[in-house]
């Protein structure tokens, strides 16, 4: 896939399924069904591709790197051809993040884009653009790959700007700070890169503002919403944008309060509230996330009933 049919495709819904574990493994099986349930629920308009990435919602972070190659190779297995598959790389340390493209880009069906998730508080903004300058040079270069950035430190502006500008590896840039930084990103990188909008669902007010595509932790429950959501932002009706946001606010609510406190256990206890048999949360035993306390459950029962149509 060149890199202007990427960018093209990009410009969608990046669905960011779980990671399902059962009895504190992960459950790879299971992993493949969800990941089918998003091939086969595709409402995007005008025979789109999905857009599939296992990152910081699924729990990528708590994995060993053998999992990270398996669990991506098991996504891109079970997508064939049809879809963007994106892997999600934390680049600490940056030997581990360069042998996972190594690894990952001999796979069968390899990543088409690497998105990097620097971990915050470890790294100075000169550092940022230096080492992934060299980085983006050497594993462009040698196995062609193709870099989005993740912004989640507003301090990092600058740096990120100049690496877009001048890094042909570096093709965009999720932002995770808030809207706040969208026009400034969009301003600063021009038509060097593309700017997605990396928190959840409710995106519309990035989109009006020039932001392109979104991340959505929630499709792999309800891929309805999430695709009607991109569709009506694509074609600038932003007003039915809202009106579906408006059914996943509760459900986003919960996953984004206190922290991010819910952000993966809020998609397990929603998913095993539906009862969907096409779709597999797993038992609820994933690292540091336990199940969520019951008046949370309750809020997400009710939550589930507004999303079920969206299935």
């Amino acid at each position: 896939m060149d890199t202007p049919t990427l960018l093209d495709a990009l410009n969608s819904v990046t669905a960011i399924p779980i990671i399902p574990f059962r009895n504190g493994r992960i459950d790879y099986d299971a992993h493949a069904k969800n990941v089918r349930y998003l091939m086969e629920h595709n409402y995007l308009d005008n025979n789109r591709p999905r857009v599939i990435s296992v990152a910081g919602t699924s729990l990528i972070h708590h994995i060993e790197p053998e999992e990270q190659v398996r669990i991506f190779d098991v996504t891109g297995q079970a997508m064939g051809q049809d879809g963007v598959l994106m892997s999600a790389i934390v680049p600490n340390p940056i030997g581990t993040a360069g042998k996972l493209i190594e690894e990952q880009a001999r796979l069968s069906r390899p990543p088409d884009v690497y998105l990097i998730m620097p971990l915050t508080g470890t790294f100075s903004p000169e550092g940022v653009y230096q080492e992934f300058m060299a980085f983006g040079e050497r594993y462009g270069q040698e196995y062609g790959a193709r870099f989005l950035y993740y912004f989640r430190n507003p301090r990092d502006r600058e740096a990120v700007i100049r690496l877009l500008k001048d890094s042909p590896h570096f093709i965009g840039v999720k932002i995770g700070t808030g809207v706040e930084d969208v026009a400034p990103m969009i301003q600063g990188v021009g038509d060097s890169a593309m700017v997605i909008w990396g928190i959840g669902d409710r995106s519309t007010a990035a989109a009006e503002l020039g932001a392109r595509g979104h991340t959505s932790g929630t499709a792999v429950l309800c891929a309805r919403a999430a695709d009607a959501i991109n569709n009506a932002q694509r074609r600038g009706d932003y007003a039915t944008a809202r009106q579906v946001e408006a059914d996943l606010n509760e459900l986003e609510e919960v996953r984004f309060m206190n922290g991010r406190a819910y952000n993966y256990s809020a998609v397990v206890e929603a998913m095993r509230l539906s009862g969907f048999d096409d779709i597999d949360p797993g038992d609820g035993s994933a690292p540091f996330n336990p199940g969520v306390p019951p008046e949370v459950s309750e809020r997400l029962r009710a939550a589930v009933e507004r999303l079920r149509p969206y299935h």
